[in-house]
């Protein structure tokens, strides 16, 4: 089963793609954490990513493609992905099609997680991350603290906040998928691919409630 994760920035998709992973038994593959490690490799690569994430700015369709499309090629997607963070833009998401299609498959559902942009930048600016590459758990200072201040629950590494998500960066991403995302949703739901989840984040719903609703609609998909 191929699926996509749509959302603005801090809307919950990566914490929900990786609980439908666990629950579905396929590779969630996070865009952010992928361009992020070949800016951590230095590379030239790197070094042309770090230049449009640092200032809250798209990757370039042609690369994004380019480096989305050699990790689906690695023997852990076989049987299925969930994309978290790709496509971004309706450009993508067409040459994600062709691309599968090489490989005899498709994308099965898209979905959008939707929450408000002064949600999106009150989640975001408390936001923190694991540092350990092999952990990356995500807390909130407000809405899920780690008992100890500043250290990871999971594995006891340092929390940090991500330079992407200041609030500066944080409007500025926002400005930018609300430029790109309509498109991108409409293309979706013109194929009937599209499950939206409306979100509030003072609503008590959790990010398990989220992936169990969205684990039941697939089980009636």
């Amino acid at each position: 089963m191929y699926i996509v994760m749509l959302g603005k920035p801090g809307s919950g998709k990566g914490t929900v793609g990786k609980m439908l992973s666990e629950s579905l038994g396929i590779i969630h593959i996070s865009s952010g954490e992928l361009f992020r490690s070949y800016i951590k490799k230095a590379g030239e690569i790197g070094k042309k990513i770090d230049s449009y994430v640092s200032k809250g700015n798209l990757v370039p369709d042609d690369l994004a493609i380019k480096l989305v499309e050699k990790r689906l090629l690695e023997s852990d997607c076989k049987e299925g992905v969930i994309l978290d963070g790709f496509p971004r833009t309706e450009v993508q998401a067409k040459e994600l099609d062709k691309f599968l299609k090489t490989q005899g498959s498709k994308i099965d559902i898209a979905i959008e997680l939707e929450l408000s942009d002064q949600d999106i930048i009150d989640r975001i600016v408390k936001r923190r991350v694991c540092t350990n590459v092999d952990c990356r758990e995500i807390y909130n200072l407000e809405f899920k603290k780690p008992k100890q201040e500043g250290i990871c629950d999971k594995c006891g590494s340092k929390l940090m906040q991500r330079d992407d998500d200041k609030i500066e960066t944080v409007e500025k991403r926002l400005k930018t998928y609300h430029e790109t995302s309509a498109k991108l949703v409409e293309y979706y739901k013109a194929q009937d691919l599209l499950y939206a989840v409306k979100l509030n984040i003072h609503s008590g719903k959790t990010s398990e409630d989220v992936a169990k609703e969205v684990k039941e609609y697939l089980n009636n998909y």
